[in-house]
């Protein structure tokens, strides 16, 4: 062909990819508010001008509050926070909305450091006409100097309006506000939620809040990088493993949109850039890149990850597994299959709960087993907060419930609950008499009930059908637990009774299972319910393990079932109520006194002697697999008691060295060669108990992902102190000055074994648990040298220890043990426990 032919061509190929590039960045929005509250003057930030929020005739502004004008102050973080608006009394800002849809909703808080008051301990309220984006929040429930909130508000009027409501007569006040149109297609109608896997329909209906938006392997992105005006923050400091991955990245201009996928979607440098795996030849790991998310468990989540092949040299090469929490999303995901070529971008949405510890999100890529080349990428991620039944993303409270009322709407109110009242009054109390005389004669058919079997759905009564259908399939579809001797029977109205129908203030816990709820019976004795979610399917396996192995564990530091409830489709278990709760409470996150180093070391001694005799008690060893601090509770005298079996599982037999068994547990606790080979021993659980430890000792969570990089994971920053003797410097602040040294050298000694890398280096727990023991005879006697003896002015001279090896397995701790176990046994009135709901899906 000649040149002459070819040029054409050539030209039009350039401006047709122009244009199609062009086209994808060309999304202007109709609606584009930025917003300098209390500014005199327009504001310039990451290459977008914000203008002042008085004098615009599309925004209105109903109680102006006060203005601290516009200051040259060189402190604050970003050109939008030099100025502010602060509301003494409730206010709002009314914008004009041109065209329908979806809209960004961003605010900007900075409390000012010279606006007359301390806005650090001002709550923020901040509510739409139909949402609640912030309620009662304060600075000391974040980290950082400043605030940063964006949401997705689906505007179906010509209005929005932000209400801003002081409380506890305080002051509201906001630094900048956002109000931006987003593109019909960024965020869809429906998802695929997962565990158990089904259509999520209805996302228009909800408020959305980014909580975090990730680009892997990449730097960070802000607004003048992004069509959309969004901010991808790097990764790293969310991995589990920050060994797992490596960067890869390839040109952004090489990055080949299709329709389907625009810059809208996400900009090239997001697809550009990936974290891949760091050993791409280690075979059968179910989970090799993992990062952790610290988030509200009461909420759902929008999950979006980014895809695009910027490793592979030719099609169909690289194929992986994509999991959230433990769940599969995506088996066997080739990417260049699914797009047709090479780094062409892709996305899948989900929508998922928290994982197994309840304040959790966890995502993995990892290898699948049939690739030829096993390796994993990941590009980016997005998880966004979906509002709730009270149409709140903070808390249980709706917009009627914050606004205040007018007199007009309290006056219609009352009639209508009067004219309620009057008409039902007589038909409730009809009702309250039909269900005593039915409660009645349920109870007397129901005396001396035994335990019946739990269908999958159902109560016993199906069970026969079940059964029958179980036969033919042979598939397992009931929990078979007959027996004489797993408790009393409760009625679903007894229940109901005891928990005041559920009442969520009487919450104790949340998890995937279900909830776990304070109630009284009715001879007064405090109880823990446990009540199942009958859509858990992964959850009633677990349930079965807890009934099964609480049916035959006795224990003074084990928990103790009483009772169950099957009536109505319900799946309930009622433990004796903990009155102290979990061991975390009293370390962190809660206002309640810090524990003394001796009460410390007796609740470790506690929990050792629980997880000794599960080891060495029984027939076979059992294996908890979850140990942590929530799961071990404390009763009124502070005695600890080891609690949650739903993931407990049998160990090796005798012949046996471990149990291979698909990973489960809790992030931050798992035993990294069960993590690698799914190997399960004895020696999993003295690993989890080391990082209980250190959490004992540091007071902090076992994984902190807002933290540095280095500090993120407990075991390995208290290990890089311990192993430079200086573990004294990262204790809990209470203990400094208060802990004898040879104390907590031995302590530190003893979880620096627990956290080895493999399991052979680490001792049993008999082995921990005298250790134990002894760094408490170490505290006990140093307080005893400080004490003044009765008789004498002098102080007790040198008590002697008899000296013995640190872990030396010669000394057997089983016969002891077993003694101690009798006494345990005929214990029949166990402490009062409760436990922590599993949550199936992050296991």
């Amino acid at each position: 062909m000649k040149l002459s032919t070819w040029v054409p061509l050539l030209l039009a190929a350039v401006v047709f990819r122009f244009m199609v590039h062009t086209s994808y960045a060309s999304f202007t929005p109709v609606d584009n508010y930025l917003i300098a509250c209390g500014s005199s003057q327009s504001v310039t930030f990451e290459g977008r001008t914000f203008v002042p929020d008085s004098g615009l005739s599309s925004v209105v502004l109903k109680g102006q509050g006060n203005s601290v004008p516009a200051t040259t102050n060189s402190s604050v973080p970003y050109p939008i926070h030099r100025s502010i608006r602060i509301f003494p009394r409730t206010a709002s800002y009314k914008f004009e909305i041109k065209q329908e849809g979806r809209h960004w909703v961003r605010l900007h808080f900075f409390p000012f450091p010279n606006a007359g008051q301390n806005l650090t301990k001002a709550p923020i309220t901040v509510v739409t006409e139909n949402f609640v984006l912030l309620n009662n929040s304060t600075f000391k429930n974040y980290n950082g100097s400043y605030l940063f909130k964006e949401y997705a508000i689906n505007v179906t009027s010509d209005t929005l309006t932000l209400t801003f409501i002081p409380s506890n007569g305080s002051v509201a006040f906001v630094n900048a506000i956002e109000v931006v149109s987003i593109p019909d297609k960024l965020f869809p109608d429906q998802a695929l939620a997962l565990s158990p896997s089904a259509a999520f329909n209805g996302l228009s209906e909800h408020a959305l809040e980014t909580v975090y938006r990730l680009n892997m392997g990449g730097p960070l992105l802000t607004a003048q990088n992004d069509t959309l005006g969004r901010m991808w923050e790097n990764d790293r400091k969310y991995l589990h493993v920050n060994s797992s991955a490596v960067n890869v990245s390839v040109d952004p201009a090489s990055i080949n949109y299709q329709v389907e996928v625009t810059p809208e979607t996400a900009p090239n440098f997001v697809y550009a850039t990936a974290e891949a795996m760091a050993n791409a030849n280690v075979a059968n790991l179910n989970f090799n890149i993992t990062w952790v998310f610290r988030v509200n468990p009461n909420f759902t989540y929008f999950v979006r990850a980014h895809f695009c092949d910027v490793v592979s040299k030719s099609l169909n090469t690289l194929v992986f597994n994509f999991f959230i929490n433990s769940n599969i999303a995506m088996a066997s995901f080739d990417i260049s299959s699914t797009t047709g070529g090479l780094r062409v971008p892709f996305y899948k949405d989900f929508v998922s709960n928290s994982s197994a510890d309840s304040d959790t999100l966890t995502v993995s890529v990892g290898p699948d087993p049939v690739a030829d080349i096993p390796n994993a990428i990941m590009n980016g991620l997005e998880i966004v907060k979906i509002s709730n039944e009270a149409r709140s993303l903070d808390g249980l409270s709706s917009v009627e419930s914050l606004l205040p009322k007018s007199p007009s709407k309290i006056n219609k109110t009352a009639i209508i609950i009067g004219s309620v009242v009057a008409v039902f009054a007589v038909m409730t109390f009809m009702g309250l008499c039909y269900c005593f005389l039915v409660a009645r004669r349920s109870k007397t058919t129901h005396q001396g009930h035994p335990w019946l079997p739990l269908p999958l759905y159902g109560n016993s009564q199906t069970m026969t059908k079940m059964s029958t259908t179980s036969q033919k399939s042979g598939t397992a579809s009931c929990i078979s637990l007959a027996s004489t001797n797993l408790g009393r029977f409760f009625m679903f109205q007894e229940i109901l009774d005891a928990t005041n129908k559920f009442d969520e203030s009487l919450l104790l816990g949340v998890g995937g299972f279900g909830r776990v709820y304070k109630g009284t019976l009715e001879d007064g004795t405090k109880v823990a319910v446990k009540r199942g979610n009958p859509r858990s399917e992964q959850g009633l396996a677990e349930f079965r393990t807890e009934i099964e192995m609480l049916s035959k564990l006795r224990h003074r530091h084990l928990v103790s079932l009483i009772g169950y409830c099957d009536e109505r489709s319900e799946m309930i278990l009622v433990y004796e109520f903990m009155a102290n709760g979990p061991l975390r409470s009293h370390l962190y996150g809660t206002d309640l006194p810090p524990l003394s180093w001796k009460q410390r070391l007796e609740i470790c001694i506690g929990a050792a002697r629980g997880l000794h005799y599960l080891h060495t008690g029984a027939a076979q060893s059992i294996i908890h697999r979850d140990v942590k601090t929530t799961n071990i509770l404390l009763d009124d005298n502070f005695v600890a008691k080891v609690a949650d079996f739903g993931l407990s599982k049998t160990g090796p037999a005798l012949d046996q060295t471990h149990v291979s068994t698909a990973v489960k547990g809790s992030f931050g606790y798992l035993d990294p060669e069960y993590f690698r080979r799914q190997q399960l021993t004895e020696k999993s659980d003295v690993y989890s108990f080391g990082v209980v430890l250190m959490e004992v000792l540091c007071t902090r969570p076992a994984l902190n992902p807002v933290l540095p990089r280095e500090q993120v994971n407990i075991a390995e920053w208290a290990m890089s102190w311990q192993k430079k003797g200086m573990l004294d410097q990262i204790m809990d602040a209470n203990l400094v000055g208060k802990v004898n040294p040879a104390s907590l050298k031995k302590f530190g000694e003893t979880a620096e074994k627990c956290l080895a890398e493999h399991g052979v280096d680490r001792p049993s727990m008999g082995d921990v648990l005298w250790n134990l023991e002894y760094a408490l005879q170490l505290e006990e006697t140093s307080s005893a040298l400080m004490e003044p003896d009765e008789n004498s002015t002098n102080h007790i001279q040198g008590i002697q220890l008899t000296p013995l090896e640190p872990f030396d397995n010669s000394v057997s701790m089983i016969d002891g043990v077993n003694s101690c176990t009798d006494d345990d046994a005929e214990d029949a009135a166990t402490s009062a426990v409760f436990s922590q709901l599993v949550n199936p899906r992050g296991r």
